[in-house]
């Protein structure tokens, strides 16, 4: 299994979400490949928000050693789930799909706590750590949901 985790920046929600999902994924000893990426290209090659690294760290998950990058059509090619955290997200991350089967493989991640609600994972950016806290509880939540859902369906 090939994921992608996909926010606007690369900084905070999806690189905490492949930071929480690999951290798992490693314990449950999965053969999965996790990877982020974000829709826009401002922060190209920075590590993540040093927020959220603390707000990781504090939980026990270092995710201070990866790099934003930008989405790109290619991804479609590359991964067999992408998950989106929010409408924006998805609406850019469509905008590149060229075929149905590229379609489909576009999620939300909250959609393993709330099936087909298109719920989002709230930006922390602009917020305080009550905030950074909040994205990791819901990260952590739907992640564990995630693994249980891809692990039973196969």
């Amino acid at each position: 299994m090939r994921i992608l985790m996909v926010c606007l920046g690369n900084i905070c929600r999806s690189p905490l979400a492949e930071g929480v999902l690999r951290h798992k994924v490693s314990k449950k000893k999965l053969p999965w490949t996790v990877d982020s990426a974000g829709t826009a290209a401002y922060h190209i090659g920075n590590p993540p928000d040093h927020r959220m690294i603390l707000t990781s760290k504090a939980n026990g998950i270092d995710i201070s050693g990866l790099c934003a990058r930008q989405f790109t059509a290619i991804d479609f090619v590359n991964f067999d789930r992408i998950y989106v955290m929010d409408q924006s997200n998805y609406n850019n991350v469509l905008r590149l799909a060229k075929t149905n089967t590229d379609r489909s493989k576009v999620f939300f991640l909250l959609d393993h706590l709330h099936p087909s609600n298109q719920m989002e994972v709230p930006d922390p950016y602009y917020g305080n750590q009550s905030n950074f806290d909040e994205v990791f509880t819901l990260v952590n939540e739907a992640t564990e949901a995630l693994i249980t859902d891809l692990t039973n369906d196969k």
